[in-house]
């Protein structure tokens, strides 16, 4: 299992590309304290998110946000908390603790069984308003979890699981789910589902994908783990395990869940019936009806990235074969692509 092939390609239309050099994906080991030694080995890059973010959110404001995060995670006893902590005292800023349990994001996944119908494949498509997160994304490569190894497209410091590729078992990705209406009220609505979140004992569901991803032995039990486990906030999973037919989306509430089984899109609405919220991002209807025809070939110039799921916001996409242990991936940021297409391929079991 510990073989594994890098290339990169510096090819890629869509969006303009830049004309100067692009940087490359960096590709951390690590065993399962990945949030630790990805923020020692690249804290300049942990440095200019939270610069960025800061622009959003002024310091004394996330000194209060930071105060609010770490108490709901004291109060219902986070597993995570005392990584958290040492990862704020490393930082030695505000943000750690706000970051680490928010997110508001908008993404387009597809689950679907490769082009030679041998396996399943993951397309994820990752937007988020804070820019920089393309640029310093980095492949973090896990050993040591009792399920097995996988690879993470993440962030230095960064706790949960967003998309993970874990070789002969599944690839996954976290979508965040449309927001209750409360009141119809955006903005009240939006409050609403803050406080909300205050009372709920759960992981996030960042951290639930990321005990998957340490626990789960295969599809089938990823997949009853994202079903069965409570989470703090709803949530959309998509799951392909190593068979052509081992395709899902979940959608999920706190305690309950949907899944539509089969080769299927999920975007930031509801396919559920009788679930109702506010959408996330933009033309979330759009990107899922354009990414039902998307090839799951591996492309490394991303030449179906186009809009509207490709847009300003875009800042990761990736592609995932658990069958093969490959992986593809690029950054992105408002200007067009932010790093050379990384290609890695684990030697996993047939």
């Amino acid at each position: 299992m510990g073989t594994m092939r890098v290339r990169f390609d510096n090819e890629a239309p869509g969006m303009s590309a830049r004309r100067m050099p692009l940087n490359e994906i960096p590709i951390i080991e690590t065993g399962h304290d990945f949030p630790l030694t990805t923020l020692r080995a690249y804290e300049n890059r942990a440095h200019a998110l939270l610069d960025a973010a800061s622009r959003r959110y002024p310091r004394s404001v996330l000194a209060g946000l930071d105060k609010v995060s770490r108490a709901w995670l004291a109060r219902w006893n986070n597993e995570h908390l005392r990584e958290i902590d040492e990862i704020a005292r490393i930082l030695g800023r505000p943000g750690a603790y706000f970051f680490s349990v928010n997110y508001e994001w908008a993404c387009t996944c597809r689950a679907a069984p490769s082009p030679d119908g041998r396996s399943a494949r993951l397309i994820r498509v990752l937007d988020w308003q804070t820019p920089g997160l393309g640029a310093n994304l980095i492949c973090a490569k896990v050993s040591g979890a009792d399920a097995g190894p996988f690879s993470l497209l993440t962030w230095p410091g960064y706790t949960g699981v967003l998309q993970v590729m874990a070789p002969g078992r599944f690839s996954a990705a976290l979508n965040q789910a449309p927001m209750r209406r409360a009141t119809g009220l955006f903005y009240v609505d939006w409050a609403a589902n803050r406080r909300r979140v205050w009372h709920m004992p759960h992981p996030t569901p960042a951290h639930l994908l990321r005990k998957v991803a340490e626990e789960a032995t295969d599809f089938a039990e990823a997949r009853r783990m994202l079903i069965t486990q409570p989470i703090s906030t709803p949530a959309i999973f998509t799951l392909a395990g190593t068979e052509a037919a081992e395709t899902t989306v979940i959608e999920r509430s706190e305690r309950d869940a949907g899944a539509r089984d089969g080769a299927h899109v999920a975007a930031n609405h509801w396919e559920t019936p009788g679930w109702h919220g506010h959408a996330r991002g933009d033309k979330s209807s759009d990107r899922a009806c354009i990414m039902r025809d998307v090839d799951t070939s591996f492309d490394t110039a991303f030449a179906w990235l186009t809009p509207p799921i490709l847009n300003e916001n875009t800042r990761l996409a990736m592609v995932a074969d658990a069958r093969e242990g490959r992986i593809i991936a690029r950054g992105y940021e408002k200007t067009g692509p932010a790093t050379t297409a990384l290609d890695m391929t684990w030697c996993a079991p047939n």
